[in-house]
């Protein structure tokens, strides 16, 4: 903020009368004479001459807001903000002629006076009044230090500001014994240095490490004569002496500061006219603050980290601590950012949609085990200009961390839970349903975790295709993503238990509600989050332990201090066993099943499509034993459309599916992320099939992929779509997007 001296408006009576009171007061203080009662004086406001016997602890090390520097995994810079552009610097790293210019314009008698300059205000008060107004002021640099701690601890709050800088007797009473006891405590050089610290040098620099680099690229203890000149000179006024905006204005108090300089004989007058002829060569770098400046697209994982900073109770218990840490700053935070798999995360998000598509892509990846949030990628950039289609919702993450005001429904994605909750409870995999292509259940015969029925309303559900009729097993019906065998699984497992497995693995809304306990569950009618989804999918990774999601490793204050920081917490899901069937058949669906364009070939890897209904949403959820990522597609502005016979990236789609788009955004992303020399395998075991099942399956596969099925390679530009999206009765379609108000029927063309 700006500061400039006050006085202005006053008449020379008044000024004169100003400055005696300020003398007179001065003095008083100064012999350590009592104060009379604050009524004579007329300072009614409560403690202003009282409670002075000791100073405080902010006077003598004040709380700068500084630069917080965010790091990657590897040390490498993400990105740089602050609330104040200031790096605290000691006072050998200031250039001496930095600290005999701001002393000669300043306060050219501050090594002989005390903390008040009496000699100073008698000169000004006869000089004001020989001006007829202020032409000349009478802080001493101690007084102005106190008077700039007090306004950098108001913030931004325009009522501490202007407390902080009101006109009153009081105030001025309160600033000269703080300045006082400051000389006392800290001496002339502890101030020099705080003060430099802590003044304002205009273009959003706070101190003279700032300002050096700011308008010269240099640090403030390489200064040259003429440069330092300068920036004393832009103290008094920073918006009228502004170098950058008025360069001949700046010229002109430079060497108003260079000829008071030799007056006082810090430098020679020889010295002194020949920086005058020096002309102002300015080297300027602009401020690079913020999430926008973020590295390889991460500045959604950097503004990630900023939420989790303010509203995470490990950094403070209320709102205002965390705030107040945050923007204090002087942090250097190492994040969990993998740099290798941020870059793809970044590559794999744009690669098949553009930033100006009315649909957008978002990439997160966790890393089984640890919880770490390897990186996040969205197809929009990060940032605030609409024209050039940036955004700063942060389509992975709940809304209280900075995402949609929901999430998505995660269609299919959802399956693998509600196979988990099954074999947990002793179901075998070998378990099969025979079911047409559609059917209808009753509510009633689901039971919530009350023990009350779900509801009593009639179920109708359909597969993706009218073929998809007959018997499955629970490995063929995850490969096809069958919704009317999960329908019935749900049914034999438990509607509680399936409930209870999602949350055991981390499963949440994206507005932090409850999660509804309706049939629909099953096939993805709840809302949700990638991160959320890749998180739940690390726990598959890690062998039925879920790792909560951390995206910082370490924090560090101004002083070197160690911080506490949110630590994962790991508990068991399910067990070992259930995890590696899940693995196992999940294999299936990457190999031979509906996310077959995913697959990766050089290693193990498991994964899930998903579509919701009308396609509004469509999804990839996959891993390898090390790489948890979740890939959502869908429309991220206003009403939700669905993603029929549309253009996406250049690729035209007759319609989107979760193996067709976000599958093969999930390979690049996986691809880049893995380094080809680890390729760990998953736990093997022998998975239990139905009779005569796999017999059956190769002519299945052959059928499924002549007639289409939706997630297959026959979803090619140009290729009529001879399987139209499934409508459900839009009471029966739940979730914001999907229509129902309980959430029901959000997977129902399955993949």
């Amino acid at each position: 903020m700006p500061k400039t001296r006050s006085g202005g408006g006053l008449t020379t009576t008044q000024q004169a009368a100003k400055f005696l009171g300020v003398a007179a007061l001065s003095g008083a203080v100064l012999a350590g004479i009592a104060l009379p009662a604050a009524g004579a004086l007329g300072l009614a406001a409560k403690g202003t001459v009282e409670g002075f016997d000791e100073i405080p602890a902010n006077l003598k090390t004040p709380p700068l807001s500084q630069r917080t520097t965010i790091l990657d995994r590897d040390g490498g810079a993400i990105a740089t903000v602050y609330s104040r552009d200031r790096t605290v610097v000691p006072l050998k790293d200031i250039s001496p002629y930095m600290q005999d210019a701001i002393i000669a314009i300043e306060d050219s008698r501050f090594y002989e006076h005390g903390a008040v300059d009496l000699k100073g205000i008698l000169r000004a008060l006869n000089r004001n009044v020989q001006a007829g107004g202020t032409a000349q002021g009478a802080s001493t640099l101690t007084q102005q230090y106190v008077k700039n701690v007090f306004v950098e601890e108001a913030g931004d709050d325009p009522e501490k500001v202007a407390e902080a800088t009101q006109q009153t007797l009081g105030r001025k009473v309160r600033e000269l014994k703080y300045a006082i006891q400051v000389e006392e405590e800290l001496g002339k050089k502890k101030i020099l240095e705080n003060y430099l610290n802590i003044t304002f040098f205009g273009q959003q620099a706070y101190g003279i490490e700032a300002a050096s680099q700011r308008y010269f690229s240099k640090h403030a203890k390489d200064l040259k004569l003429e440069e330092a000149a300068l920036l004393a000179g832009i103290v008094q006024s920073p918006s009228r002496y502004d170098p950058v905006n008025d360069a001949e204005e700046a010229t002109k108090r430079r060497n108003t500061v260079l000829a008071r300089m030799a007056a006082v004989r810090s430098i020679s007058q020889a010295e002194a006219e020949k920086a005058m002829k020096t002309p102002v060569k300015l080297k300027v770098s602009r401020p690079n603050n913020g999430c926008i400046t973020a590295v390889s697209g991460s500045g959604f994982f950097c503004d990630y980290v900023r939420k989790t900073i303010l509203t995470d109770p490990a950094f403070g218990k209320t709102d205002e601590e965390r705030a107040k840490l945050w923007n204090l700053g002087g942090l250097t935070i190492r994040t969990t950012l993998d740099p290798r798999a941020q870059r793809a995360a970044n590559e794999a998000a744009t690669a098949r949609v553009n930033k100006d598509d009315k649909f957008a892509a978002s990439v997160v990846q966790v890393q089984p085990g640890s919880g770490k949030i390897l990186s996040m990628g969205q197809s929009r950039p990060y940032g605030l200009d609409q024209k050039q289609h940036e955004t700063v919702l942060n389509l992975s993450v709940s809304n209280k961390m900075g995402g949609s005001t929901y999430g998505f429904q995660v269609g299919s994605t959802f399956k693998p839970f509600t196979a988990a909750a099954a074999l947990e409870k002793g179901i075998s995999p070998a378990t099969s349903f025979s079911t047409d292509w559609k059917m209808t259940l009753k509510e009633r015969d689901f039971r919530n975790c009350t023990g009350s029925p779900a509801g009593y309303a009639d179920w109708p559900l359909q597969n993706e295709l009218e073929s998809e009729k007959g018997s499955w097993d629970m490995t063929s019906a995850l490969g096809k993503s069958i919704n009317t065998y999960f329908a019935l699984l749900e049914q034999k497992a438990g509607l509680c238990e399936t409930v209870e497995m999602a949350k055991k693995l981390g499963y949440e809304r994206g507005d932090g509600k409850k999660i509804g306990e309706y049939p629909s569950i099953t096939l993805g009618g709840e809302v949700s989050t990638p991160l959320s989804m890749a998180g739940a999918y690390a726990a598959f990774a890690n062998r039925g332990t879920y790792c909560t999601p951390i995206a910082i490793e370490s924090i560090t204050d101004p002083n070197g201090k160690k911080l506490k920081v949110p630590e994962s917490t790991c508990t068991r899901a399910m067990s070992e066993k259930t995890a590696d069937t899940i693995n196992q058949m999940l294999k299936g669906v990457v190999e031979d099943g509906t996310g077959t364009q995913a697959g990766l070939s050089d290693r193990d890897n498991a994964g899930k499509t998903g579509t919701t209904n009308d396609r509004k949403d469509a999804w990839f959820v996959g891993y390898t034993p090390n790489l948890s990522t979740a890939v959502w597609v869908g429309d991220d502005i206003g009403e939700k459309s669905s993603m029929f016979n549309v253009t996406i990236g250049g690729r035209w789609y007759p319609k989107v599916c979760g193996g067709c788009l976000p599958g093969p955004i999930w390979k690049i992303a996986m691809t880049g992320a893995l380094d080809a020399s680890e390729t760990p395998s998953f736990n093997p075991v022998s998975v239990p099939r139905a009779k005569a099942k796999e017999d059956k399956e190769k002519g299945d596969r052959d059928r499924d992929r002549d007639r289409g099925n939706e997630d297959r390679e026959d979803d090619k530009p140009g290729r009529d779509d001879p399987f139209p999206g499934i409508d459900l009765p839009e009471s029966v379609i739940g979730g914001p997007g999907g229509g129902g108000p309980r959430g029901q029927g959000g997977g129902s063309e399955g993949p």
